[in-house]
């Protein structure tokens, strides 16, 4: 018997009762459509955070304090004053850094802001002039912080379009207007570039202020949080890591570069950590909807089981008429190979349609994997020859005479 009369027969069987075919696809469409929807999720996820820590730029090098210590009692890692302004300076006029060409000082911290009757917690920074160059940073109106603001210790804030919207509200120039941070009046002098995020690490939501003003009249506090260095090239991000230990440890009278009471990260490190947990997350997510495809593929090989029993008779007749057994595994297995392709096409499509609308709705970069959809159509099938063997192999197995004996 040819492929193309097993194929037609194959079929022919399956239209015979649609509602049960098209429940047993039912299966594998949901199975398929969940995989490709939730790995495209997992990738535009880590899509977004690898774009936004791209946007910082690629050269750059973030040094933060180390761990505190108080009675015996270890802090968490940046609960340290470990970093000072006399850092920076040092990390300027070394002789021995090559590598650098900027370097930022920062100090953050949560503060309340209030404009009119709208009013809302976010993140402070006091900064210098050098922020806007090391962080690639931006104004899309007004201007940025200036030396003679950290001078006089200006009470002037550079504001990010969130705080704009939220504070103000849409269509609206805020710049002149006054703001209140901590209930200390400030002068909006710029808006910042959006560049986007989420939760705390949203870059539209921070305010920006002088550091010195920071210091001395929001937080009291002369250390750094944060001080950010802009490599020359990213090819020489090691050697500036290195060039920036090697001063910091003498600055700091630090022998065993393993008692450090600082810690350097770059952009790679970040991105190498995001990575690897959204990688994570990713497979979890997979590994999740692939038990929608085992569920279906139980489900098909229930359907061919029951197929089987109602066509016992039939199966009889055609080995008595001289149908071998092979003929008989190829059509059960191709009926069952149809459902799971066919299946696997229309999940393919639900689960593509899936992932627009879920990216369109959580604003994510719409991402679509083409392995995943060739892996997760080519999955069906397997589940097809795997799921659909064993009714196959039963219904070959049938002896003529008991077959058409069967009431």
């Amino acid at each position: 018997m040819e492929i193309t009369e097993l194929l037609h027969e194959s079929l022919s069987s399956l239209t015979v009762n649609k509602i049960r075919t098209g429940l047993a696809t039912l299966g594998v469409v949901i199975g398929i459509g969940s995989v490709i929807a939730l790995v495209s999720l997992g990738q535009a996820s880590q899509k977004l955070v690898t774009d936004r820590i791209t946007s910082l730029g690629t050269n750059l090098l973030t040094v933060r304090p180390g761990f505190s210590s108080s009675s015996g009692i270890r802090g968490g890692f940046g609960s340290a004053s470990s970093l000072t302004t006399d850092d920076v300076k040092i990390l300027e006029s070394s002789p021995f850094i090559t590598t650098i060409q900027a370097v930022s000082a920062e100090s953050s911290g949560n503060g309340q802001l209030v404009a009119g009757r709208n009013n809302m917690n976010t993140t402070i920074i006091g900064v210098t002039p050098a922020y806007s160059v090391v962080n690639n940073s931006s104004v899309q109106s007004g201007s940025f912080i200036t030396s003679s603001h950290l001078t006089s210790m200006s009470r002037v804030a550079v504001i990010g379009p969130n705080v704009v919207s939220e504070l103000f509200g849409e269509n609206i120039n805020p710049i002149g207007q006054t703001l209140r941070i901590n209930s200390q009046a400030f002068t909006i002098i710029g808006i910042t570039q959006a560049k986007g995020g989420s939760g705390r690490f949203n870059q539209d939501d921070q305010v920006f202020i002088p550091l010195t003003t920071a210091q001395n009249l929001i937080f009291g506090d002369d250390s750094l949080s944060t001080i950010s260095l802009a490599a020359t090239d990213p090819e020489v991000m090691d050697l500036a890591r290195n060039q920036v230990t090697q001063v910091l440890l003498q600055k700091h009278r630090i022998s065993d570069p393993a008692q450090a009471d600082f810690e350097i990260f770059s952009q790679e490190d970040l991105l190498g950590t995001i990575s690897e947990v959204t990688g994570t997350f990713t497979t979890l997510l997979s590994g999740i909807a692939a038990i929608s495809l085992v569920v279906g593929g139980i489900g098909i090989m229930n359907i061919m089981l029951v197929t089987v029993t109602e066509r016992t008779r039939e199966i009889g007749l055609r080995k008595a008429l001289g149908a071998k057994k092979a003929h008989i595994i190829t059509q059960f297995l191709l009926e069952a190979i149809i459902i799971t392709l066919l299946g696997g096409l229309i999940g393919m499509v639900v689960g593509v349609a899936i992932s627009g609308l879920i990216t369109h709705f959580m604003s994510l970069p719409f991402t679509i994997s083409p392995i995943s959809i060739v892996l997760a159509v080519g999955v069906s099938a397997i589940i097809g020859l795997v799921f659909g063997w064993y009714p196959a192999r039963k219904a070959a197995n049938l002896q003529p005479i008991e077959a058409l004996r069967y009431e």
